[in-house]
């Protein structure tokens, strides 16, 4: 696990009527609450790798209570920063806009995922890259099995995490013989794949982020100096901490 070996078709893999490979849409979504330079290196990384620009989709307040750190605008503000100078990373709104169209009703990937599916069309591969920690609880994510058919997976694996043992039994089920070997693979799909993308193990997290501003501790060289610049400029962050992200 993961089982690298290439199969065609995979298991749950629909293939799509003409062979040819088709550009893959690749969305990265998270709470970036705030974005850091980890997050940063795992979307350059998927962008190297795939050779396709990545989408960097920032996550809806939640519905029925404040936002935990700081609101969906600022966050959406220092995302903007932070790729502002970086080719092939590109601010994707869906979520956020979703959600001011639909205010108080919760936002989950699987209806990101459908909405997308809607306007590039059934056969476009599409793909979600995801962090390894993410992925061992993915079995616990909303319509998780149509989600998978709907979308590729590409895991962000941590060298030396270890994430491959703590796989849920259900999860490892499901995604048996699914794996490919490399990402080119995913392009001759819409979705039902899974790809790892191998990268050194990295410190920063956004909750360690928090913790440290809250604490009066160093903490901006782990973002890129615009997003600590809006961090001081705003006062986000003072007191208290958010979701990890």
């Amino acid at each position: 696990m993961p089982d690298v070996r290439e199969e065609s078709p995979a298991v749950g893999e629909s293939p799509i009527p003409n062979p040819e490979s088709r550009p893959l849409t690749l969305i990265y979504g998270g709470t970036f609450d705030p974005i850091h330079n980890g997050h940063l290196a795992i979307a350059r990384a998927a962008r190297d790798a795939v050779g396709v620009p990545v989408r960097m989709m920032p996550a809806a307040d939640p519905p029925h209570r404040p936002a935990p750190g700081a609101d969906a605008q600022q966050r959406c503000a220092m995302l903007a920063l932070a790729i502002a100078d970086t080719p092939g990373l590109v601010l994707d709104l869906h979520e956020v806009r979703r959600a001011q169209a639909r205010p108080g009703v919760a936002s989950y990937s699987i209806d990101t995922v459908r909405e997308l599916r809607a306007e590039l069309g059934a056969d476009a591969p599409l793909a979600l890259l995801i962090g390894s920690d993410s992925f061992v609880g993915f079995n616990g994510w909303r319509e998780w099995r149509a989600l998978l058919e709907a979308a590729h997976l590409i895991v962000a694996d941590r060298a030396g995490s270890g994430w491959e043992r703590a796989v849920p039994a259900e999860l490892a089920q499901a995604v048996a013989g699914r794996w490919a070997d490399t990402p080119q693979a995913l392009t001759r799909a819409p979705g039902g794949r899974l790809w790892c993308l191998r990268q050194p193990l990295r410190s920063e997290s956004a909750s360690l982020v928090r913790a440290r501003i809250a604490a009066g501790e160093d903490w901006a060289a782990l973002l890129p100096a615009p997003v600590a610049a809006y961090i001081r400029d705003h006062g986000l962050y003072a007191s208290g901490t958010g979701p990890a992200g």
